[in-house]
């Protein structure tokens, strides 16, 4: 049967059953490791602050390995080439860049019950404004991340026949998010996970099954690379130009650069990777997943490969019942479904579902504390206890998920990675005052707000102006800008250059600058900086200092 064109009994039977597997854990996951209450944001939104160095490597590994490594990646690479390959050097210096700040972050906000990156900036600068701007940033662009999680998933149900057209297509992914909801609302970050562990197996089954035996069924890696030069090489009658390449070229090398050194520094500080940070236990254990976190990278070269088998295979993107455009992001569940028995398409396409589930649950939870912590505690209900915190947070969670579902219901996303640069750019703009702040307080709080505005506002609109001409969008059609079209209020510096850059590179790079001339401005007039709640001792402690604040306690 021809994947998309009607119900596929044995896998959807086998991907109810891991749902369901999952399901159930996610409610158990309430009693697993259990505190007297989950009436807390430590306990419901961070698991107690207890995770040790299998739960944390799960959990994070959960948490940054998501549907975007499954679908958005090797599509990207089916799509354009080598230019997909930019999430294998990001992964990698990922690690060694966070490394010590991760450890920073973890320790003040274990000493001063800090919850989320914004509650730092509270603490550090005593300023609700700045604190708010942190938030706001990290909700939104934690939005477009989440729907990227749902894309892969509807992806999937596509490929296995739930491909109706209108509110009808949307509606098996509606079910399985009501249902993650509800387990999330009652169990929090234990939820997620627990069901990493079942997740990650998974995955590694799949994907190492995948790069041994398709390729032996396919011809072997060389003639796969050499049919995928031959087809990227051909014009898109739309563009006339070549879809892609499987070298870089001369005007996406800088591209490459910036948005995988971009997405390194951008990745931890996302709420929900700063989530799985702060639930770990202790430095030691974030030390030791550090460490042995990029042999995650190793399986996310050899996914992206599966983007040119797709291409060897002559695989063709499911058309979208529900927009009439054909879904680049069934590339590899068409793959599968095509290449695979049954049973094991099934197993594959429940590793994907699963894979979108885990990251969203965090995600919801992170931009849930973030609403409950720095919006609703800082501007609503200044005297909210610890139950009603978690409530708000519970409530949040749920407005969250179903914000991303709105989201998917509205846009089309051609690549669904965009998706996740679109967020990358916004949350890349918090660097300054989150990292750097880590260190040192040179940085004026006004100076940092001129920048987050400056960076903000010059990011959007470097997004807003470029199209993508393959299918008509004429704003937000990727993350690819000559810089020919770099624009300082109408100089152009760059003039007629093709070479592309990464946006989100040069909005931190204007943010940056903004930032150091404010905090000059500001110190030359002697402005007030704010009041510095954190300690140099906090920066350092650990999981056994006798005086660590208990978990639990405002």
């Amino acid at each position: 049967m021809t994947p998309g064109s009607g119900l596929q009994w044995t896998e959807l039977s086998i991907f109810v059953v891991l749902f369901l597997l999952v399901t159930v854990l996610g409610f158990l996951a309430a009693r697993w490791k259990a505190a007297a209450s989950l009436d807390h944001l430590d306990e419901w939104g961070l698991g107690g602050r207890k995770f040790g160095g299998w739960i944390t490597w799960f959990l994070v590994g959960g948490d940054l390995y998501t549907a975007y490594t499954f679908v958005a990646v090797p599509a990207l690479v089916f799509g354009a080439g080598a230019l997909g390959f930019y999430a294998l050097p990001y992964t990698v210096v990922l690690y060694p860049i966070v490394f010590l700040p991760a450890l920073r972050m973890w320790s003040v906000s274990r000493s001063r019950g800090y919850v989320t990156p914004a509650d730092f900036v509270r603490g550090r600068y005593g300023s609700p404004t700045l604190a708010l701007l942190i938030a706001i940033t990290g909700i939104v662009a934690t939005m477009p991340y989440i729907a990227l999680q749902l894309v892969g998933l509807e992806a999937v149900l596509r490929t296995m026949g739930l491909n109706g057209s209108g509110i009808v297509g949307h509606l098996p992914l509606l079910i399985a998010f009501i249902i993650l909801a509800l387990y999330t609302y009652q169990s929090g970050l234990r939820a997620p996970a627990l069901i990493a562990f079942v997740k990650d197996g998974l995955i590694y089954v799949v994907i190492l099954v995948a790069v041994f035996y398709l390729p032996a069924k396919l011809g072997g890696w060389s003639h796969i690379i050499d049919v995928s030069a031959a087809k990227l090489s051909q014009p898109n009658p739309k563009t006339g130009k070549p879809a892609g390449s499987v070298l870089l070229t001369g005007t996406n090398q800088l591209q490459y650069i910036t948005l995988a050194l971009g997405s390194a520094l951008a990745l931890f500080l996302y709420p929900h990777s700063l989530t799985g940070v702060l639930a770990s236990r202790g430095r030691s254990v974030i030390k030791r997943n550090m460490m042995a976190l990029p042999a995650y990278s190793f399986l996310l070269g050899l996914l992206a490969l599966l983007g040119y088998v797709a291409i060897a295979a002559g695989v063709k993107p499911i058309t979208n019942a529900a927009t009439g455009n054909a879904d680049s992001n069934t590339v590899i569940p068409v793959l599968f479904d095509l290449q695979f028995p049954s049973w094991f398409a099934g197993i594959a396409f429940a590793a994907i579902g699963i894979g979108a589930l885990v990251p969203a649950a965090i995600m919801s939870i992170a931009a849930a504390n973030l609403w409950t912590r720095n919006i609703y505690k800082e501007y609503l209900k200044r005297d909210a206890t610890p139950k009603q915190e978690a409530t708000q947070a519970k409530l949040a969670s749920l407005v969250v998920k179903f914000g991303a579902v709105a989201f998917i219901l509205f846009i089309d996303p051609q690549f669904s990675i965009d998706l996740q640069l679109i967020g990358g750019v916004l949350i890349l703009q918090t660097l300054p005052a989150v990292a750097i702040a880590l260190y040192t307080r040179w940085l004026h709080r006004w100076g940092l707000i001129a920048g987050w505005v400056v960076g903000m506002g010059w990011g959007l609109i470097m997004l807003y102006n470029i199209p993508n001409p393959s299918n008509g969008k004429a704003h937000f059609g990727g993350s690819a800008m000559p810089l020919g079209n770099l624009s300082i209020f109408g100089w152009h510096p760059f003039s007629g250059i093709a070479t592309q850059i990464y946006p989100g590179f040069v909005a931190l790079v204007a943010n940056l600058v903004v930032a150091v001339i404010g905090t000059v401005i500001a110190r030359q007039l002697k402005i007030f900086n704010g009041t510095d709640d954190t300690e140099g001792t906090d920066y350092h402690a650990d999981e056994h200092d006798k005086d660590l604040r208990a978990i639990g306690v405002h």
